[in-house]
């Protein structure tokens, strides 16, 4: 396992509410557990000795917020429409494969169950599905981009 992929876990068990995630494979056993300010991670290799790795969650990126008046706005603009979140880290694609059509489209009506979209984590592809029934107004993201856990990804407005 590469070290950014142990990384990409840590962040991943850190932001979510999983309590603990254990990978084994051949003469390697990752164990990560989640206990809250602090993550603990115990790794050994057979047969070398175990080893002790302490990882706290990363302080949240700093953003330049914008002016007051035009952030209420944006607001009450969305408060009308349900936000989907990403429920992991990983990379969003919009369509199952290079040749095949987008999953969805800004103005598309979806119902539960609907794919919105793939997210590529750790090499296995999940399909993220609509809890809701409504049209889409807006795509946050564009295709094959890096994604945060609870990253925005989608608005759709249920009254449809």
């Amino acid at each position: 396992m590469e070290l950014n992929e142990i990384q990409d876990l840590i962040k991943f068990v850190a932001k979510s509410n999983v309590s603990e995630v254990e990978l084994e494979t051949k003469g390697f056993k990752l164990v990560v557990k989640n206990k809250l300010p602090e993550t603990h991670i115990v790794s050994a290799a057979a047969p070398a000795p175990v080893q002790h790795i302490v990882a706290t969650p990363a302080p949240a990126p700093v953003t330049v917020a914008a002016p007051v008046a035009a952030a209420a706005q944006k607001a009450d603009e969305n408060a009308n429409y349900i936000t989907v979140k990403s429920p992991m880290i990983g990379t969003y694609y919009s369509k199952p494969s290079p040749d095949k059509p987008i999953f969805v489209k800004e103005g598309d009506v979806v119902k539960p169950g609907t794919v919105l979209c793939v997210v590529e984590a750790m090499k296995l592809f999940n399909e993220i599905e609509s809890e809701v029934s409504g049209k889409i107004v807006k795509i946050l993201l564009t295709d094959k981009t890096p994604i945060e856990y609870d990253q925005p990804m989608f608005l759709i407005d249920p009254n449809v």
